[in-house]
């Protein structure tokens, strides 16, 4: 049965921050960084219905959704992996299960090679860390990425508008599956868009760049590691195509991967699916997480 989701706050390191938390505060834990350009509004109907007997916990990034944008903050893949791990130390969390999705991918993978003991299982949902697979769309970061970095940075920063986060929420899904991916997600999120966390957007983009260079450290963590892993991928995705979904299995040959009739965002799309099979999952892992 579907459980609530509680929407809280707390201070992490002086930055105030909002989450949103489900499940009993004693049950195994399912980590829930974002991706961009969302929130732990991404997570909340997943949230709803894996409550029942895990404790789901969706931090808001600093610069992000409800946090604060605080100035003296590392708005780089460390400074969030370090948040992450400041967060869940907060909260009491010592061991979790991590979804992976989006940049928070290789969030949370930074955060899982600093501490793999706390990482129980991984949930891979269109993450990006194979380069030799990435998708058409990448193209255009590619250019910019070329360009010296205050005029990358420009570049970037007259592309960040509401229809840039439309276009980024509806991705490449087939008409009818756009009609289902709720407007929400682009005008909720564009509002809560300063000029300064523009400027945080763009430099986080423009620095994708540098980790590239990380994406073998990731996968010699998987290899090293080998944690229990679900794979859950909307191919229909200009970034992330079924290619990058299959590239995990060369360092997780024992992963389960589905692929679903979804995009980038599936949570929006097919969550009673991805719900289906992240409780068969984690209920097989149980001993483990």
């Amino acid at each position: 049965m579907p459980v609530p989701v509680f929407h809280r706050r707390t201070n992490v390191g002086g930055v105030d921050v909002f989450y949103r938390e489900a499940g009993p505060p004693n049950a195994p834990v399912v980590l829930l960084p974002h991706g961009y350009p969302c929130s732990s509004y991404e997570f909340r109907d997943y949230m709803r219905h894996l409550g029942e007997d895990w404790r789901l916990l969706a931090p808001d990034f600093p610069g992000s959704g409800y946090s604060a944008t605080p100035e003296a903050f590392a708005y780089d893949f460390d400074g969030f992996a370090s948040f992450l791990e400041d967060f869940t130390d907060t909260l009491g969390v010592k061991r979790f299960a991590l979804y992976l999705h989006d940049f928070g991918s290789q969030i949370g993978l930074r955060l899982a090679i600093r501490d793999p003991d706390r990482v129980t299982a991984l949930i891979v949902q269109n993450g990006d860390i194979y380069e030799d697979v990435l998708g058409a769309k990448y193209a255009g970061l590619k250019d910019i990425w070329k360009m010296e970095r205050a005029k990358g940075l420009g570049k970037l920063r007259e592309s960040i508008s509401e229809d840039h986060f439309r276009d980024e929420f509806l991705n490449d899904v087939r008409p009818e599956l756009a009609q289902r991916i709720p407007p929400d997600l682009w005008e909720l999120h564009w509002a809560l868009m300063t000029e300064r966390r523009q400027e945080i957007a763009a430099g986080i983009i423009y620095d994708l760049k540098d980790n590239l260079a990380w994406f073998p450290r990731y996968q010699a963590w998987l290899r090293e590691h080998s944690p229990p892993t679900l794979i859950l991928w909307g191919p229909q995705d200009g970034y992330m195509p079924e290619e990058s979904a299959r590239a995990w299995l060369r360092d997780l040959p024992e992963a389960e991967l589905h692929l679903l009739d979804a995009g980038h965002w599936l949570l929006e799309t097919s969550v009673a699916e991805a719900v289906d099979l992240t409780r068969d999952f984690l209920r097989r892992v149980h001993s483990r997480v």
